[in-house]
């Protein structure tokens, strides 16, 4: 039986994920590659995290999104599960944006980090 959690997500583009993991200094593997688990059993991701403890974390392409898997009992992170991707998902999303508008020929105005947590972004492009 197998002790991975697979956690799904809205994540669907992978270089933003992995900016949005750069942008928060974690550590990550390009796959695929194996997230190794209890009694070294593994599962594969195109994203591993790896954890002092030996037990890794990753994001598998499901073929709709990408979704969390680890063995939740070794979870070694500062946050918890939920924190943890709250936060990379606030991140993916700026990333996210930020891709979507540079390509639509906007330029960023304005960047604000609330005390709350949220970013508040102002684009604008110029028409001739």
């Amino acid at each position: 039986m197998s002790h991975f959690s697979n956690i799904k997500t809205q994540i669907r583009n992978l270089v933003s994920l992995q900016a949005a993991l750069t942008d928060l200094d974690i550590d990550w593997q390009a796959g695929p590659r194996s997230v190794r688990g209890y009694r070294n059993q593994t599962q594969n991701a195109e994203i591993v995290i790896e954890q002092d403890n030996d037990y890794d974390i990753g994001f598998s392409w499901n073929g709709q999104e990408y979704e969390l898997v680890a063995d939740l009992q070794y979870w070694q992170q500062p946050l918890s599960v939920n924190g943890f991707l709250n936060q990379i998902t606030q991140r993916y999303a700026y990333q996210t944006v930020m891709q979507e508008t540079s390509k639509q020929g906007f330029q960023v105005a304005e960047e604000q980090n609330n005390q709350d947590g949220s970013i508040r972004l102002v684009v604008q492009r110029w028409s001739a």
